[in-house]
């Protein structure tokens, strides 16, 4: 599947694989400056420079980058963001830091992933009552889980 790019500044930088077999594209962050540094619970919307043309029928979900999060403790701070297919406006990253300590970010740092994926349309039917299942309302741990 071919995905249109478009670079918004000429130093971004288009997203790329850490492997073959990876299934998320990192993204980039791209600062006004060479760092900027986050203090314990805050959030800073970094910029990646680049905006993308989803095919219809699919979407961008980010995520976090495993090293940053386990390292670092910055994570994106809606978790997991949604790119739709129609939006064309800058990628953008709320990044969180979840530490208790200051922490800088550099310019052309990898911050998050993005994984392109299909979704479903969906129509909703209202109705008065749902089938009956062996879980029924049962929810928050109620499968045994601990």
């Amino acid at each position: 599947m071919e995905i249109n790019i478009k670079k918004l500044y000429e130093n971004a930088i288009i997203p790329t694989r850490g492997s073959d077999e990876a299934a998320g594209y990192d993204l980039y962050a791209h600062l006004d400056s060479d760092k900027v540094e986050l203090k314990p619970g805050e959030t800073l919307m970094v910029g990646t420079g680049i905006a993308l043309e989803i095919p219809t029928g699919y979407f961008g979900a980010i995520f976090a980058r495993s090293g940053i999060a386990a390292k670092r403790n910055l994570r994106p701070a809606n978790c997991v963001g949604v790119i739709d297919s129609d939006y064309r406006g800058e990628i953008k990253v709320p990044l969180y830091n979840d530490s208790n300590v200051n922490q800088s970010l550099d310019n052309k740092e990898r911050v998050a992933q993005i994984v392109i994926m299909p979704y479903l349309n969906v129509t909703f039917n209202e109705v008065d009552t749902l089938s009956e299942s062996n879980r029924d309302q049962g929810g928050f741990g109620s499968t045994g889980t601990k």
